[in-house]
Formats: C-alpha cells, sequence, structure tokens
C-alpha cells in the first residue's frame, strides 16, 4: 500500500437556496398572502478522525470535494431542504493548513473530531417573510447565499506511543514484526522501509501501545538526504523514541550510528532531543558479548536507558516491552 502523508485538496460548500414569491390561492380569496417559503441551508465540508486510517492516500486521486445546494422554498411556506454535509474522513495527525500563507487551520489528533473546513451558505428568505401591515404582498425574496469555497493543505505526522529510529537495517522492521501483528518489508539491504509501518503492541492485562517505524536515518537527513524529510516529520508525534543500534558490527559502528540518528534528529527539531529517549542494542545474538557490555556501560554513564535485544531470537525484547509501556504510563 502506497504511503501518503501529504495532499492538498479543493473545498466549495453548498450554496444556500433561494427563498420563494408565492401568494395562497384560495376560493373565495381573492387577495390571498403572501406564502414563499425560505430556501435551504448549503451543506458544510467537515473533515472527521477516523482511527482506521494511516495515511492521506485516499487524497491522490479525490482533490475537489463539493456538498449539495440547498434547495429552492417552495409556496405554503415549504421551505427547501437542507444541503448534505461532506463528511471527509482522515486519519489521526492531520493537520490542515493554507496552502498560501502556511497558517495551521485545524490539528486534528482524537478519534471522532470533526472540524468545519466550509460552511455552507444560508438559505435567502421567502416572501412570506416580509410581510408587514403596511406591505402586505410583497413581491420579492432573497437568493441564496454562496457556500465558502478554498483549498486546503493536509499533512500527516503519525501518531504513535514508541517510534523506532536508527540507521538502515538496524532491525527496526524486524523487532516491529515480532513483537506486533504488522508485517513490513524485511530484507538485507538499505532503505528496506519505504514508508511508515504502525503496530499495536499487545502486552499482559489487555494493555497495548502504538509502535511506529521510521524509515532509516542517515547523515544528512535534515536535508533531505535519503528519506529525509518525507518522515523526519513523524518523529514529532511520537511521545517515546527508541533507537536501535545494531551492536554486531563493534563498538564504534555502534557508537557513530547513535550520533549520527541523534544529531539528525536534533538538527531537524531540536526539542524532539528532550523527548524520552531509550537505546535497545539488537542483534546480540551475533554481537561479541564484551562489545555489548562495554556500549551498554558508554551509554548509561551518558544517562541513557539501555536494552539489549535481539529481534531475531527475541531474547530481552519482553523486559523492554514492559520498561517501554512504564515510560509511556510516566509521560501521560
Amino acid at each position: 500500500m502506497d504511503f501518503v502523508d501529504q495532499a492538498e485538496i479543493h473545498a466549495k460548500a453548498g450554496d444556500g437556496g433561494p427563498g420563494c414569491v408565492s401568494f395562497r390561492r384560495e376560493r373565495f380569496v381573492p387577495k390571498g398572502g403572501p406564502d414563499g417559503g425560505d430556501g435551504g441551508k448549503g451543506g458544510d465540508i467537515v473533515f472527521r478522525v477516523n482511527p482506521g486510517q494511516n495515511t492521506l492516500r485516499a487524497f491522490r486521486r479525490k482533490k475537489i470535494f463539493r456538498a449539495r445546494n440547498g434547495q429552492a422554498g417552495r409556496g405554503k411556506n415549504q421551505h427547501g431542504r437542507n444541503g448534505r454535509d461532506v463528511i471527509i474522513e482522515v486519519p489521526p495527525g492531520t493537520m490542515i493548513k493554507d496552502p498560501e500563507t502556511g497558517m495551521l487551520l485545524a490539528d486534528l489528533t482524537e478519534p471522532g473530531q470533526t472540524w468545519i473546513a466550509a460552511r455552507g451558505g444560508l438559505g435567502g428568505r421567502g416572501n412570506a417573510r416580509f410581510a408587514t401591515a403596511t406591505r402586505q404582498a410583497p413581491r420579492y425574496a432573497q437568493p441564496g447565499i454562496e457556500g465558502q469555497e478554498r483549498r486546503l493543505s493536509l499533512e500527516l505526522k503519525l501518531i504513535a506511543d514508541i517510534g523506532l529510529v536508527g540507521e538502515p537495517n538496524a532491525g527496526k522492521s524486524t523487532l516491529l514484526a515480532r513483537i506486533s501483528a504488522a508485517r513490513p518489508k524485511i530484507a538485507d539491504y538499505p532503505f528496506t522501509t519505504l514508508v511508515p509501518n504502525l503496530g499495536v503492541v499487545e502486552l499482559s492485562d489487555h494493555r497495548t501501545m502504538v509502535v511506529a517505524d521510521i524509515p532509516g536515518l542517515i547523515e544528512g537527513a535534515h536535508r533531505g538526504t535519503g528519506m529525509g524529510l518525507d518522515f523526519l516529520r513523524h518523529v514529532e508525534r511520537t511521545r517515546i523514541l527508541l533507537n536501535i543500534l545494531d551492536v554486531s558490527q563493534g563498538k564504534e559502528a555502534a557508537l557513530n550510528s547513535l550520533q549520527t540518528v541523534m544529531g539528525e534528529v536534533g538538527r531537524y527539531h531540536r526539542p524532539l532531543l528532550d523527548k524520552p529517549w531509550a537505546i535497545a542494542l539488537n542483534k546480540i545474538d551475533v554481537a561479541d558479548p564484551s562489545v555489548v557490555e562495554e556500549v551498554t556501560a558508554i551509554l548509561k554513564k551518558g544517562g541513557f536507558r539501555v536494552f539489549s535485544i535481539s529481534a531475531v531470537t527475541g531474547k530481552g525484547i519482553p523486559l523492554l516491552l514492559e520498561k517501554l509501556y512504564h515510560m509511556i504510563e510516566a509521560e501521560s
């Protein structure tokens, strides 16, 4: 499935229906009074958060949204029917901006949250509304008001409890596949993960947490190198960042990887470094135990929470998940 996290659409709310000019025609009543009804209101364009979605792919083909116009008023004081609203469903974490100014118009994060992007026009009043003691037979009615029309820019930043970051082939996808039902592509070459993957991790006592596998970060990612800015934005929405380090390549490679990833994240958005971080030393099943011990000691001395795991064999993962869940609770 293609992952799309940016889109631009055109939204047009419905126009209000015109009011009606009408007069009663009753037997034995030579001059019936005005009975023109009001026009109906135009439909709104409404965004609604659907937690079952995690991409803006639906907007790749459909970019124009129009709500129905209100119907015209009719005689016998019958009001026109209101136009039906158009509901646009988007995933949690969707930001809606003005494409010209970049101003944030709405930040949709909660399931079921709604936001009216374009309001339908009000219906015009029928001639019955204008009858007075001195003007008993008005022959005019109001036209309906036009609905709002605007262009909108959509940007998705995935919301997750845990964000998996690390250099390509550190084992993020393998870990996500082991701890959740997600099935990301796994292979022995860089940039296996071309799109962010979400997985729900189920612990005991019906506890769950959402984990996002962010595509591999390399030096220069904050300038757009590699996956670059396309996916660094998704780091912003995660509550806790778990840096996956491959310790099978030796101490220097692991420490350089940590420096690269944290450096790129910090250069992209420095406040992200203030988020809670944890380090998972991966591939301990094929790593030199002395290297694992040495890297662990260095990182703990630097104040990091460090865990040793093997995403392939599952060693150390139960403890890692429990500690991560406690970190989430501490942030709540």
